[in-house]
């Protein structure tokens, strides 16, 4: 067994620049699973499919694949459903079912793998012998430089439901790597590979440093064979283990218990919130995280989360348990802009509206400058925080998103300092899609308050470029780290 430590050091060890590939098989080794799982229950749920149509290609998956010309009939039968549907249609499925359902399934340690293959300068490259539907929104994520996968026919626009090509599985997703190799002069002997399947065992072999991430058992025989290293994944998606459950159901009770103390406090007080937010919030998140087993480690600048108020905390947003994160880290005096959806979350959208938080409709931008309307007054006049997510929404894998520039207006039109917020493995204790928590350290960096005095309309993108630039910084050169993790 190999840690992740050793592999990132062996990483960093390695030549640097495009001359080095890092070579990732897709399903099994980036994700878990497999990406065609949510083909199919897409499928399932649009009727497209039924049980016993779906049994008989289980099953058929389940006996294994020998060779590619057995590949290639299984793969035939399953693009036959795709037959006479748009290319458009099916790359804004490929799009859409990442997002919701297949990026909540990334191995985190091959994440940081690929992050350091892209510090080094080295070629990335996702191969599958799965479609371009399923790879191209992963190799996006990912920022791969190639995508090698199994080609499909498509005439005039439209798919046929027939392989267009070789298949990239077995030898023929080696001989796919020898090619590219040699297109665009990749020293194989220095570069490294990674895949979790028996039949990758050709794939991985034109590396000079493979590696077996999660393997199957004929994978793992090989790996034993010729000495090449094997990384273990925590596992994602599943049934939560009894534990989990038990924590979570800790957490939700400690929040309630809070919560229901901190109204009736706050209703004898004369309604106030920022009472019933500092009580339920602080109290009720230190409560809630411990028993989830969840630590919140901030690493540098807890100063600066009190020595600028009011001012306006932008945060990445990576996880569902962020708003209690933040309750935790700023105990009070804040108020929050949340996406209208979250209004109806189960126990948070109560406490949500009954903090005065400002839900944005983001469909709408009209209404949604108007939403903001009370946060704004709330931080010029009455001195309290606002606390504000620039990506938006949460992002599908630890990329950073795109930020937006609702926060930086607010910023400038209240003339509040902006305080950056910087959260890491958040994701890791509770995932997107998840509704179970995972024990873990949430690590947390808050930066100097950022000066908006000098501010304008004219040069608000360059504030918005510059704040996310803080952002990408931190996560990819994390404080007291050699390699970033």
């Amino acid at each position: 067994m190999t840690s992740l430590p050793e592999i990132l050091a062996r990483i960093e060890d390695s030549p640097s620049g495009p001359g080095v590939g890092a070579f990732f098989d897709y399903d099994g080794t980036v994700i878990g699973g497999f990406s065609a799982s949510a083909f199919y229950r897409h499928r399932m749920r649009t009727r497209e499919i039924g049980p016993i149509e779906l049994t008989k290609t289980v099953l058929a998956a389940q006996r294994g694949i020998d060779g590619e010309e057995e590949f290639g009939r299984f793969l035939e039968m399953s693009l036959a459903s795709w037959a006479g549907k748009p290319v458009e249609e099916m790359e804004e499925l490929g799009r859409r079912l990442f997002k919701h359902d297949i990026a909540s399934r990334l191995h985190s340690e091959v994440w940081e793998i690929i992050k350091a293959h892209r510090a080094k300068g080295h070629t990335i490259v996702l191969a599958s012998s799965a479609t371009r539907f399923q790879v191209e929104p992963m190799a996006d994520e990912i920022e791969a430089d190639y995508a090698l996968c199994t080609p499909i026919e498509v005439d005039d626009g439209i798919i046929t439901g027939r392989t267009g090509g070789r298949p990239a599985f077995g030898q023929g997703k080696a001989d796919a790597v020898l090619d590219l190799a040699e297109e665009i002069d990749i020293d194989l002997e220095e570069s490294f590979a990674y895949s979790n399947g028996g039949e990758d065992v050709p794939f991985l072999a034109v590396a000079g440093h493979p590696c077996a991430v999660e393997p199957d058992g004929i994978l793992t025989r090989a790996a034993l064979e010729f000495g090449w290293p094997v990384l273990r994944c925590v596992a994602r998606g599943g049934t939560p283990s009894v534990g989990e459950v038990a924590r979570t159901v800790g957490f939700y009770g400690a929040m309630a218990t809070s919560f229901g103390v901190a109204a009736g406090v706050s209703l004898l007080n004369g309604g106030s919130r920022d009472q019933l937010v500092a009580l339920s919030g602080g109290v009720g998140s230190d409560v809630g995280l411990a028993l989830a087993g969840i630590d919140v480690d901030v690493v540098s600048g807890v100063e600066h989360l009190w020595s600028s108020r009011p001012c306006v905390f932008v945060f990445n947003h990576q996880s569902k348990i962020d708003p209690i994160l933040l309750m935790h880290l700023l105990r009070g005096g804040f108020t929050g802009v949340a996406k209208r959806e979250a209004a109806n979350v189960p126990g948070f959208g109560q406490f949500f509206k009954l903090a005065g938080v400002a839900f944005v409709d983001r469909g709408d931008p009209s209404q949604a400058r108007k939403a903001l309307e009370p946060a704004v007054r709330k931080v010029r006049e009455e001195g309290v925080s606002l606390v504000i997510a620039p990506e938006g929404t949460r992002s599908a894998t630890p990329r950073l998103g795109r930020f937006k520039k609702g926060a930086f207006h607010i910023a400038m039109q209240a003339e509040v300092p902006m305080v950056p917020i910087v959260l890491r493995n958040a994701w890791e204790v509770m995932w997107r899609g998840s509704q179970a928590l995972r024990p873990g350290t949430v690590d947390v960096v808050v930066h100097p308050p950022i000066d908006t005095s000098g501010w304008s309309l004219d040069t608000i993108a360059d504030h918005v470029s510059e704040v996310r630039g803080i952002f990408l910084d931190t996560l990819e050169n994390w404080p007291g780290t050699e390699v970033a993790r």
